[in-house]
């Protein structure tokens, strides 16, 4: 929300209790993506002490082939868990005997303290994002580079942007970013912008086909990482093909932000996965609600939910069988939504609570 809007919505002047900016979820969410470049999608929860990594799983992945339950036995002091898998456009929660396979997407939730030790386990590199060009100077685009300026670190980023007038207007709003008016396809251009040095392309602007194709000539051209933004899910399954790395869609990211508000019991923070395929709960553990008093083993949770972290105190706890929930304990759950409804029925107070 602009900030010039900010003040008419407080609740002296306007009964609105929340306001939603799709502009800025979809900004919060790319700048998720830059952090941690070798997934495709990624969140923090539990203020940032857990971190769901979406990982591709490519030939490079030692741990094809070897069951779920096997590299926990392997792995026994990583934080880290797999709780759901895309196979063949499929997404499903995993089973302790399932095994990983080249091309499947997986959903890995891990202790911040072991992202890189995760990430490594399964193929994955990381390097630092120094040199970034941002296709697209619009709320996104204009967004992300502000928030890139704040950073300590030394990033030389530029932005291109087609519209004279919004390429003036990002200019007039950005310190020490370069802005470029011209065409984000057009090849000089993109050179013009050291794409052949870039560690990223972030393309943002409101056509899903211009990003797509600005990201397949970045990286022809030496970028290391490519990001689109894609409004339409039918796209998404161009993505490995095409060889783009990650993919932001905003519907996504505002429903999860929507969803955060409205879904019942203690809900801390909530994420959609995909289009709306699975969601990714965190709630806090009431002294009346079904989980209360239950080691996890006898919670009866559908076959498409898996618990990927438990938080007691200031602990952040791998979960296992004989885990007991309590009151005032954080769970943080993968559901497929067709089970949604059912997680919410676990998280709510009993009538007797009243």
């Amino acid at each position: 929300l602009d900030a010039i809007y900010s003040d008419l919505y407080r609740r002296d002047h306007l009964p609105i209790d929340v306001v939603i900016s799709p502009e800025r979820e979809v900004a919060e969410a790319a700048l998720q993506r830059l952090a941690a470049p070798a997934t495709f999608d990624t969140e923090s929860f539990m203020k940032g002490r857990v971190q769901l990594l979406g990982l591709a799983l490519d030939d490079d992945c030692p741990v094809l082939n070897t069951p779920l339950r096997q590299l926990n036995e392997l792995f026994s002091t990583l934080r880290a868990i797999v709780v759901g898998v895309r196979r063949e456009g499929r997404l499903f929660a995993p089973e302790p005997e399932d095994q990983l396979f080249v091309g499947d997407q997986i959903y890995v939730f891990s202790h911040s303290e072991d992202m890189n030790r995760t990430l490594d386990i399964f193929g994955k590199t990381t390097h630092k994002q120094e040199r970034i060009v941002i296709i697209g100077g619009g709320h996104v685009g204009l967004g992300v580079a502000r928030a890139l300026e704040t950073r300590t670190e030394k990033l030389r980023v530029k932005v291109i942007e087609k519209n004279r007038a919004i390429a003036e207007n990002a200019a007039d709003h950005l310190q020490r970013t370069i802005v470029l008016n011209g065409d984000g396809l057009d090849m000089d251009i993109l050179l013009e912008a050291g794409i052949d040095r870039a560690d990223a392309i972030l393309a943002v602007t409101d056509d899903d086909k211009t990003n797509l194709l600005v990201a397949v000539r970045a990286k022809a051209a030496g970028c290391q990482m490519a990001i689109a933004l894609v409004n339409d899910p039918s796209l998404v399954s161009l993505m490995g093909p095409l060889n783009i790395d990650a993919y932001i869609n905003p519907r996504a990211t505002t429903v999860s932000s929507i969803l955060r508000h409205i879904r019942h019991g203690r809900v801390r923070a909530i994420y959609s996965i995909g289009d709306t395929e699975a969601e990714v709960i965190e709630a806090q553990v009431l002294s009346t609600s079904p989980l209360a008093g239950q080691i996890i083993r006898d919670i009866s949770f559908p076959e498409g939910v898996l618990v990927g972290a438990v938080l007691k105190g200031d602990k952040v706890l791998k979960p296992h069988g004989d885990l007991r929930m309590e009151d005032g304990d954080v769970i943080l759950l993968f559901a497929l939504t067709k089970d949604v409804a059912e997680v919410e029925r676990l998280l709510q107070v009993s009538v007797d609570f009243f």
